[in-house]
């Protein structure tokens, strides 16, 4: 268990995760933005959508620098990956969620340009909300560090 923890405080491995997540963030802010201003999506459904397409390409790059070795390299192990980063992602997915519910009932607006910024200001919040749960699920779910070589999936 210590060498677990261990492993979950390494600075250098938390800081690539948040290298990747204001990656991700970028993709995820860019689509539910535009997804709400030019399309008139509902924000908690461009949140949806704008989160999996950050998840997808976070997932690559975590993959393939952040936890480069903590997996399996041949395709079954990344699918295996995929499909566990998704489903551990879903938790943060719904905390992002209910912070964009939760906000978006609050009587404010904020007109910018024509644009009520109030529309847009939960979705950084919600990212920033959902970080450290994630972080914490992927490296102990997702890519297993600090497990045992044989808790993991077959080299």
């Amino acid at each position: 268990m210590t060498n677990r923890f261990s492993a979950l405080l390494s600075g250098a491995r938390i800081g690539k995760f948040a290298s990747v997540g204001a990656v991700g963030a970028v993709f995820d802010l860019t689509v539910s933005s535009l997804l709400i201003v030019l399309f008139g999506v509902v924000g908690e459904v461009a949140k949806l959508v704008g989160a999996e397409v950050a998840i997808v390409i976070m997932f690559v790059i975590n993959d393939r620098w952040t936890f480069a070795d903590a997996g399996a390299d041949h395709l079954v192990a990344k699918i295996r990956r995929f499909v566990k980063s998704n489903l551990v992602r879903s938790g943060g997915l719904a905390v992002q969620v209910i912070v964009v519910r939760l906000l978006r009932e609050v009587p404010l607006s904020i007109p910018v340009g024509g644009i009520d910024l109030w529309q847009l200001i939960p979705l950084p919040i919600a990212i920033g909300a959902s970080m450290f749960l994630n972080y914490v699920a992927e490296s102990l779910f997702t890519w297993r560090i600090g497990a045992s070589s044989s808790h993991r999936d077959s080299r």
